[in-house]
C-alpha cells in the first residue's frame, strides 16, 4: 500500500513539474516583433539573430562591438540597438484591435534609440525605459539613450513642437527617486547620475552628437541596403507587380527623405539657438566684468575720500590724581598727664 501512494505521488510531483516547465516556455515564447536589420554580431543568450528571426519576451539582446541591429515590434514600434550594448525585453503587452498596450525595456549597458509605435500613439505614457539611474518615458517620439559606466545620457531627436510636417510633438520624461526632468525641444539632452536628480535640458554639444551617432554607425551601413530588400519581399508576397513594387519603394524613400530634411532643419534651428544662447552668455559675462570694474572704481574713491578725512587726534594725557593725605594724629603723652595730677 505504502509503494502504490509513494508512486502515485511520484507521479503527481513530475505532472506539477511539467506544467510549470510549459507554463514558463509559453511565457519565455511570447512573440513581441521581428528582426529587421542586423550588422556585425548580435544575439539572445541562447541563439544568434539574423534579419527574419523572431524576438520573444524575456529575451536579453546583445550587440558585440561595431555591431547593431534594429528591431520591429508588433505595435510598429522600433528599437536600434547600438554598438557594445545589452538591452532585455521586459513587458510587451498588445492588443491590435484597440491599440492599448504597454512596453517596458530595460538597458543594461550600450545604446537603445526608439521610435515609437501604436501603442505610444494611444496612451504616451505606455512606452518605459528602464535604466540603471532611473527610467525614461516616451511620449509619441524618437529618442535615443546611452548607459554608461557611471551615468546615462538621453537626447530627444524629434519630432519637435513646430514641425512642417505636422507631426505630433513628442517628449520624454526623464526621472528618478531625486527629480524629474522634461525634454520638449529636438536635440536636448538630459543626464543621470545615481542618487541625483536629472539635470536640466541643455541643447547638444557637437561632441555630444558624435558620440550618439558613433553608438549607431554600424546601424546605418546596412540599413538602407536590407530596408530595401525586406520591402521588395513583403511586396511581392502581397502579389504585386515589379512596376507597382518600384513606385511604392520611391514613395517611400520620398518619405524618408522628407523626414531627413526635417531633422535637418531642427538640426539648424539647435544650432542656431545654441549659437544665440553662447553670445548671450558672452555679453552677459562681459556686463558683469564692466559692472565689476565700476564697483571697483567707486571703492577706491571712497577708500580716498575717508583717508583724508580722518585726522590724527593728539591723545590726552591722563591727569593723575592728587591723594590727600589725612593728618596723623599727635599721642599725648603721659607726662602731660602726670604734671596735672
Amino acid at each position: 500500500m505504502l509503494r502504490i501512494i509513494i508512486i502515485l505521488l511520484n507521479l503527481l510531483f513530475f505532472i506539477n513539474v511539467n506544467s510549470f516547465a510549459n507554463e514558463t516556455l509559453s511565457v519565455e515564447k511570447e512573440l513581441v516583433g521581428i528582426v529587421g536589420v542586423t550588422s556585425g554580431t548580435v544575439k539572445t543568450e541562447t541563439r544568434e539573430l539574423k534579419a527574419g528571426d523572431k524576438i520573444y519576451l524575456n529575451d536579453t539582446i546583445l550587440a558585440g562591438v561595431d555591431s547593431a541591429t534594429q528591431i520591429l515590434l508588433l505595435d510598429q514600434s522600433t528599437f536600434t540597438i547600438g554598438s557594445d550594448s545589452k538591452v532585455v525585453m521586459d513587458t510587451f503587452i498588445y492588443d491590435p484591435k484597440t491599440n492599448d498596450g504597454k512596453i517596458v525595456a530595460s538597458v543594461k549597458k550600450g545604446s537603445l534609440k526608439i521610435i515609437s509605435g501604436l501603442i505610444s500613439a494611444k496612451n504616451p505614457d505606455n512606452l518605459t525605459v528602464e535604466v540603471p539611474e532611473g527610467t525614461l518615458g516616451s511620449r509619441g517620439t524618437e529618442f535615443q539613450t546611452i548607459v554608461g559606466k557611471k551615468k546615462t545620457d538621453t537626447l530627444l531627436i524629434g519630432p519637435g513642437k513646430n514641425n512642417t510636417l505636422k507631426l505630433r510633438p513628442g517628449e520624454v520624461l526623464v526621472e528618478n527617486d531625486a527629480g524629474q526632468t522634461v525634454l520638449y525641444d529636438p536635440y536636448t539632452v538630459v543626464s543621470l547620475i545615481k542618487g541625483k536628480a536629472p539635470s536640466k535640458a541643455q541643447k547638444i554639444t557637437k561632441d555630444q552628437l558624435k558620440k550618439f551617432n558613433k553608438k549607431m554607425n554600424a546601424s546605418r551601413r546596412s540599413n538602407n541596403i536590407e530596408k530595401r530588400k525586406a520591402l521588395k519581399k513583403e511586396l511581392k508576397d502581397l502579389g504585386l507587380d515589379k512596376t507597382e513594387i518600384k513606385e511604392l519603394i520611391k514613395e517611400n524613400i520620398k518619405n524618408d527623405k522628407a523626414l531627413k530634411k526635417e531633422l535637418k532643419k531642427e538640426k539648424k534651428k539647435a544650432k542656431k539657438e545654441l549659437k544665440k544662447e553662447k553670445k548671450k552668455a558672452k555679453k552677459a559675462i562681459k556686463k558683469n566684468k564692466k559692472k565689476n570694474k565700476k564697483k571697483k572704481a567707486i571703492k577706491k574713491k571712497k577708500n580716498k575720500k575717508k583717508k583724508k578725512k580722518v585726522v590724527k587726534k593728539k591723545p590726552k594725557k591722563k591727569k593723575k590724581k592728587v591723594v590727600k593725605k589725612k593728618p596723623k594724629k599727635k599721642k599725648k603723652k603721659k607726662n602731660k598727664r602726670r604734671r596735672n595730677k
